[in-house]
């Protein structure tokens, strides 16, 4: 039966599919638009089955305010072209709304959040089947805290923020707040304080430092004070507050938010390439 162009174009704005699928779709379909969309549906899920082992190495981070706190997620996708996309962007606006409104703090819990009468999930899965890339909700956090400070920053002006942090802090000064998000933006600590080092980690690289002061030959009465300088230097590539700061590297983090009266009660960073 002959396919009416209207039709297809119904189809087409629905769901993002390219004219050819759409017409081969509605052919099969004898003309039925609900149908071809299962058709095409159908098809857009062995395509993300075979897309599945794929790497996602682009994508884009967004972040918002929401009842729980701030919520920051990472919507990853194969490349930079999609990750520019428009409908890309929408799709990670959406993710994000509905993450922000459902306060979910981890992956699997964004993914079973409601989102226009779907879970989060299936709306990516669908997206991911128009784009055809593997697009993930790879990363997912939501942060509580009296104040917070948000940075994002694109890598390139083409694409969208691919670094993001958000810091949770009480204190009433946002311009250095702020600026103590770009700092974590630029030097990535993985750890707020000593203290939350895992044990773990600490002992392993204690073990690490002990063996290569021993190979340099330093004296087996000094080891003890030459590993904990070591040590100390490992705290300050790690940990926030003894970072030396961006701004000033004579100054440490902690000095910083002292003097701004700040207190920093958690922070995110995500990048989203690879």
């Amino acid at each position: 039966m002959a396919i009416s162009i209207a039709d297809i174009k119904v189809l087409r704005e629905q769901l993002g599919t390219g004219m050819v699928d759409t017409k081969k779709a509605l052919e099969e379909a004898d003309g039925d638009l609900e149908k071809a969309t299962e058709i095409l549906r159908l098809k857009g899920a062995k395509g993300n089955a075979k897309r599945a082992d794929r790497s996602t190495s682009e994508g884009l981070i967004a972040a918002k305010e929401s009842p729980a706190g701030y919520t920051m997620i990472q919507l990853a996708c194969e490349t930079d072209f999609v990750a520019k996309n428009e409908k890309f962007i929408a799709l990670a606006d959406k993710v994000l709304d509905a993450v922000a409104a459902a306060g979910a703090a981890d992956v699997e819990a964004a993914l079973a959040a409601p989102a226009d009468g779907k879970t989060v999930g299936e709306v990516i899965d669908e997206q991911a089947a128009t784009l055809g890339e593997k697009v993930e909700l790879s990363k997912v956090v939501t942060l509580s805290g009296d104040e917070f400070a948000v940075y994002l920053h694109k890598t390139s002006k083409d694409l969208p923020p691919q670094i993001g942090v958000v810091v949770a802090y009480s204190g009433a000064d946002a311009e250095t707040a702020r600026a103590v998000a770009q700092h974590i933006a630029m030097f990535d600590p993985q750890y707020l304080a000593r203290e939350d080092v895992p044990a773990e980690l600490v002992e392993k690289e204690r073990d690490i430092v002990t063996e290569i002061s021993r190979n340099e030959g330093k004296p087996e009465a000094m080891l003890d004070k030459i590993v904990e300088g070591r040590l100390t230097g490992f705290f300050k590539q790690i940990v926030l507050l003894e970072q030396a700061y961006a701004r000033d590297d004579k100054q440490q983090v902690k000095k910083v938010l002292a003097d701004a009266g700040l207190t920093v009660n958690g922070f995110a960073r995500f990048k989203a390439t690879a």
